[in-house]
């Protein structure tokens, strides 16, 4: 749990990165950064209940609801967060991983030949 916490610590917290944008790079470390916005809803009465984020995990912040006293609950991601439920939006900032694609273009002049292939290993026989 102490490795944990040093290894969050020394992590970039992406506190550059807008709120009301959807995606931006956060000018500290270069990653492409998701808002997301997350509603805790009760499984029994489905009445909205305040919540928090924890080491990645999305929890309420009391056990039981306070409507109907259950303790199941689910977890609703929002596309936008609507201004009504703002006092009870948990929001994240996510990482999204980018694929890398390279391509290379060759310019060939009219005569000229494609270099032949050449393997990496070539044996010598």
């Amino acid at each position: 749990m102490l490795f944990d916490f040093l290894i969050k610590k020394n992590e970039c917290k992406h506190n550059r990165v807008n709120v009301d944008t959807d995606e931006a790079y956060c000018p500290d470390c270069g990653a492409l950064i998701k808002n997301k916005w997350y509603l805790i809803r009760c499984s029994c009465c489905n009445i909205k209940r305040t919540g928090h984020s924890e080491y990645n995990e999305i929890k309420p912040d009391t056990k039981y609801c306070p409507n109907c006293g259950g303790s199941d609950f689910y977890i609703q991601e929002l596309e936008k967060v609507n201004f009504i439920d703002i006092h009870y939006a948990v929001h994240r900032k996510e990482i999204i991983e980018q694929k890398v694609h390279s391509t290379h273009q060759i310019w060939i002049e009219k005569g000229e030949q494609l270099p032949k292939e050449k393997k990496l290993l070539e044996c010598t026989n």
